[in-house]
C-alpha cells in the first residue's frame, strides 16, 4: 500500500487466515502466510484473489478493511483509493473490486491497468511516441502490454503467474516421487531451485514431505533440471504471451524496442534465467527493472500524487 506523501507504508501477502466456525479473521498477511499448511481444521488461511480475480467477495472486503485500518483509516477519513487491477479482468469483476473497496471504507476507488502502472512506477517515457514494452508476471497473472502516447497500443494477458509455478512444483514433486509438499515448500524450491534457462551457480537442494504410500516423512535430493522440467509449460505460457503481444505490435513501434528493449516487473519475472529466455525467442534485449516487486505500486502511487493530472490513465469501472 501506498499513502500519499509518505510512500510504501504496507507490503504483505494477500493472504487471511479465518476461524472457519466463527468467521473471525485470526491474521492476515505474512502472519498468515506463516499459517498456510499448519493449521487445525478449522483455521483455514486463504487467498481471496486468485488468477487477478476475487474468489471470496466477503473476505476481500474484510480483507481491504483490515489494509486501510493498519494505515490509520478510519470511519472519519474515508480516503480515495486506486487499486490496480489485471488487463485482463472483466467488466463483472471490475465492479466486485470497486464494491469491495467502497464497502471497506474507501470514499472513491479508481482502476488501473497493472502494466500501465508498473511502466509508470518504472519510470518509462510512456507519454513520448515510443514503443515501451512491459511484462508484468504477477501471482496470479502474466501481462505484457506495449505502451506509446499514455495508451496501450498492444496487449497480450494470461491467467498464469507465480502461483502455478508453484502448483507445477507440488504435482511434479508428488507425480516422480510420490511425495506431498505443501505450497510454501514449493514456493521455497521456485526460489531456491527455479529457472527459466540453464543458469552458472546451480546447486541440488533436500526436500521433505510426507510420502503418498507409507504416510511418513520422507527426503528427496531436487536438481533445477528437473525443476525445470516441472515449470515449463507455465513458463511457456508466459513466453508465448509476450511473443503474441510482439506479433500485434505496429512495425514502427517494434523497430523501437530492439533499442529500448523489454521491461520486465512482477514477482514472477525475478525466476532466474527468465529475461534470458525471453530474449533469445524474442531477438530483443530484455532488462529486469530496480524495484521488479514494487514497481507497479510506485506507479499506482505517483497517480495519487498527481491525481488530477493522470486521471486519464484510469479505467472506467462501470463498463
Amino acid at each position: 500500500m501506498y499513502a500519499r506523501g509518505e510512500g510504501i507504508v504496507l507490503n504483505e501477502p494477500s493472504v487471511i487466515a479465518l476461524n472457519s466456525r466463527t468467521g473471525d479473521v485470526l491474521a492476515m498477511g505474512h502472519d498468515a502466510w506463516q499459517m498456510i499448511g499448519r493449521t487445525p481444521s478449522y483455521i483455514v488461511a486463504v487467498r481471496p484473489l486468485r488468477k487477478g480475480a476475487i474468489t471470496d467477495f466477503d473476505v476481500t472486503q474484510r480483507m481491504i478493511r483490515m489494509l486501510l485500518q493498519r494505515v490509520g483509516v478510519s470511519r472519519f477519513n474515508r480516503p480515495r483509493v486506486v487499486i490496480c487491477v489485471p488487463s485482463a479482468i472483466t467488466a463483472v469483476e471490475r465492479r466486485a473490486v470497486t464494491e469491495a473497496a467502497r464497502r471497506a471504507g474507501a470514499a472513491d476507488a479508481q482502476l488501473i491497468e497493472q502494466p500501465m502502472a508498473a511502466a509508470i512506477g518504472a519510470g518509462l517515457p510512456i507519454h513520448e511516441p515510443v514503443g515501451n514494452m512491459v511484462v508484468d508476471i504477477g501471482g496470479g497473472t502474466s501481462e505484457t502490454a506495449l505502451i506509446s502516447l499514455g495508451g496501450v497500443v498492444a496487449l497480450q494477458a494470461v491467467r498464469v503467474g507465480s502461483f502455478d509455478i508453484d502448483a507445477a512444483i507440488q504435482s511434479y514433486v508428488r507425480r516422480t516421487y510420490g511425495i506431498a509438499i505443501g505450497e510454501r515448500t514449493a514456493e521455497e524450491i521456485k526460489l531456491v531451485l527455479g529457472s527459466a534457462a540453464p543458469t552458472d551457480d546451480e546447486v541440488r537442494a533436500e526436500v521433505r514431505g510426507r510420502e503418498l504410500m507409507s504416510g511418513l516423512p520422507k527426503t528427496v535430493v531436487l536438481t533445477p533440471d528437473e525443476i525445470r522440467i516441472a515449470i515449463s509449460e507455465p513458463v511457456t505460457a508466459m513466453v508465448d504471451s509476450v511473443l503474441a503481444c510482439l506479433a500485434q505490435a505496429p512495425p514502427e513501434l517494434a523497430q523501437d524496442l530492439i533499442v529500448q528493449g523489454i521491461n520486465l516487473v512482477g514477482g514472477g519475472s525475478m525466476l532466474r534465467g527468465l529475461s534470458q529466455r525471453i530474449a533469445d525467442e524474442t531477438k530483443v534485449p530484455v532488462q529486469l527493472v530496480q524495484t521488479p516487486l514494487e514497481c507497479v505500486v510506485l506507479g499506482a502511487g505517483h497517480c495519487i500524487e498527481s491525481y488530477d493530472s493522470l486521471r486519464a490513465m484510469f479505467m472506467d469501472s462501470r463498463r
